[in-house]
């Protein structure tokens, strides 16, 4: 080999060592910014501010009769929340499967032997977004787009098999600043076709 091939051959090392070399710094610099984004998110500066729900709870109406008693609520991304204030508890799975957003209308039927049954009666206008799943310091799960976190519920992850880092399409209210998603589906990371 003469010289100049040489050269040449150590001018491919070197440059293909600079451009992994920039590649494992953007990838640094990339985590450094998805975990500053998640620490803005967490100080309360850029997340949503949640739905009104007070405003939509005055239509509201409550019944009782010999077979137990029917409640009307507002769920509020994680909890029924009654025409009286009143927070009445959801089942996860019921949560994550029905795809509940924020601000959806839902009624209530405790039997007489306690029974819970939640039936969703007013579903609000809903609008896709896909974002990242990200996890906080607190081990939530969260969907990242652009400058906001989303709050999921955890049986949703689990249901998909979600891990930090996947691409999550959300259901939010539409036109509605809210905290919270329901996921309706979760593109693995690691997927290959």
């Amino acid at each position: 080999m003469d010289e100049e091939s040489l050269n040449d051959e150590n001018k491919k090392e070197i440059d293909q060592g600079l451009v992994n070399g920039i590649q494992l710094t953007l990838e640094k610099i990339e985590e450094e910014i998805s975990r500053v984004k998640l620490e803005l998110a967490k100080s309360g500066l850029v997340s949503g501010g949640g739905i009104n729900l007070h405003g939509r709870l005055k239509d509201l109406k409550t019944e009782e009769d010999e077979e137990g008693k029917t409640i009307e609520g507002v769920f509020d991304g994680q909890q029924m929340i009654g025409p009286d204030g009143k927070r009445y508890s959801i089942p996860a799975n019921y949560i994550s499967k029905s795809k509940l957003v924020e601000g959806d209308i839902l009624k209530l039927r405790i039997l007489g032997d306690g029974t819970f049954v939640y039936k969703q009666i007013g579903p609000v206008d809903r609008e896709r977004k896909v974002g990242k799943l990200v996890k906080d310091d607190e081990e939530n799960f969260g969907v990242m787009i652009g400058n906001r976190i989303f709050r999921v519920i955890l049986a949703a992850v689990t249901y998909f098999h979600g891990a930090e880092g996947d691409e999550v399409v959300i259901l939010v209210p539409k036109d509605i600043d809210s905290k919270w998603a329901a996921i309706e589906n979760i593109i693995k990371a690691s997927s290959s076709f």
